[in-house]
């Protein structure tokens, strides 16, 4: 059983950690390309965000929305 988790420690830290070891070496270097990933999800929720939002208005104003107290099964 011992071999069976340092396999699978071995599988994290040496390979699918390595673009995050990468990363952490590329701060050195610039910190804005270091977080670029996080800016790339920071957009991607934004962007997601606003077309929910911009649906829940579309809904709201057709009056498509079931508005009353009992209409979702969960109050």
């Amino acid at each position: 059983m011992k071999n069976l988790f340092e396999a699978i420690a071995s599988l994290f830290e040496n390979l699918l950690f390595l673009p995050y070891q990468l990363l952490t070496q590329l701060e050195s270097l610039s910190w804005w390309l270091a977080n670029g990933m996080s800016f790339v999800f920071i957009a991607i929720g934004s962007i997601a965000a606003v077309y929910w939002i911009n649906q829940l208005r579309k809904f709201d104003k057709n009056g498509e929305e079931n508005k009353d107290p009992s209409a979702h099964s969960f109050l």
